[in-house]
């Protein structure tokens, strides 16, 4: 079982306090991504949980059971750190192997628990060779194992792919999220990047100055995001936040389409722009449209074979039923 429960939770360092009163609950199994800009405070709510941080007040609760004045070694969690924080003088094996040795596990029951994370994380090949000689997703798949073996209530990780290039990325997503459905264990995961919280989580946790902006799945924060913040920090490219006389409808101020619900013409539309940078990305085509309602350029997403270039003029259609509208103070009108 993997509940972890954070009960009217602040952190302060001295007179400063970042983490406000904070209630949240990560059900088993889930696999809940904190997500938000640097600062935000995502980063200090997962030390709190593994107790790398102690809370000022309020309580952790890891399935039901007060957790938060408990060591770390005895929460029953296991972290990844974004650094890999490997023994590069031992082997992969010995790497993997050092919490159960600590723990006093048995030589049988190591070697069983490595064999089988190994299998998992494609480590068979590379047991007995250092964390020099691996690449550096086989690092972190080695970062993982060394998780795994201490068969923890809930996996904590901490930015994990920060340090790999965009390809490695990619496939360590896809390794991470399969892992999560084998194992159905708690995963908590921490990214600045909110494509990464997109495509990999069951629920995400919104963060901002300490504060919850939004919990929800990947679609819900999508489809109806609370605030402006939420808004235009989820979905890539950004939702086009529009103000003045096209927003001002049922009390709104600021009017939301993402670059997806826009259509683009070259005869007519809702507004007339012209065509600024082009972003080609093969399947896709990003326009940036100067218009006529506002200084901000328009994102519009096309396919990959609209044949536009800049300075063309163009007319943009929002589809009527995907626009947001949000009111002086930012939230939602629905």
């Amino acid at each position: 079982m993997g509940q972890i429960t954070l009960e009217k939770v602040t952190k302060a360092f001295g007179e400063v306090e970042v983490i406000p009163p904070l209630d949240l609950t990560i059900e088993d199994g889930e696999f809940a991504v904190f997500v938000g800009p640097s600062g935000c405070g995502k980063s200090t709510l997962l030390r709190l949980i593994a107790g790398l941080e102690d809370v000022t007040s309020g309580a952790i609760r890891i399935d039901g059971t007060d957790a938060t004045d408990v060591p770390p070694a005895k929460r029953g969690l296991a972290m990844v750190f974004q650094s890999y924080a490997l023994y590069p003088h031992m082997t992969v094996r010995k790497n993997i192997a050092f919490p159960m040795r600590m723990a006093g596990l048995s030589q049988d029951e190591q070697t069983r628990r490595i064999d089988q994370a190994a299998s998992v994380l494609n480590l068979t090949d590379y047991l007995d060779r250092r964390p020099g000689q691996l690449s550096g997703g086989q690092r972190q798949r080695v970062a993982i194992g060394r998780a795994i073996v201490r068969e923890p209530a809930a996996f904590l990780f901490d930015e994990p792919l920060s340090n790999l290039d965009a390809a490695l990325r990619v496939g360590m997503r896809l390794e991470i999220s399969e892992l999560h459905k084998r194992l159905a264990t708690t995963m908590i995961y921490v990214t600045h990047d909110q494509v990464e919280a997109m495509t990999m989580a069951d629920k995400i946790v919104v963060l901002r100055a300490g504060n919850i902006e939004q919990v929800g799945s990947p679609l819900d924060l999508y489809r109806t995001p609370r605030n402006l913040f939420v808004a235009g920090f989820i979905g890539s490219p950004r939702m086009n936040l529009i103000e003045g006389p096209e927003a001002a409808k049922h009390d709104a101020t600021t009017m939301g389409i993402r670059p997806e619900h826009i259509t683009v013409s070259t005869t007519e539309g809702a507004w007339k722009g012209t065509v600024g940078v082009s972003e080609h990305l093969g399947s896709d085509t990003f326009f940036h449209v100067q218009s006529s309602i506002q200084k901000e350029p328009i994102t519009v997403r096309a396919g990959g074979e609209v044949d536009l270039h800049y300075g063309d003029t163009v007319y943009l259609t929002p589809e009527a039923d995907k626009i947001h509208r949000f009111d002086q103070k930012g939230l939602r009108i629905e």
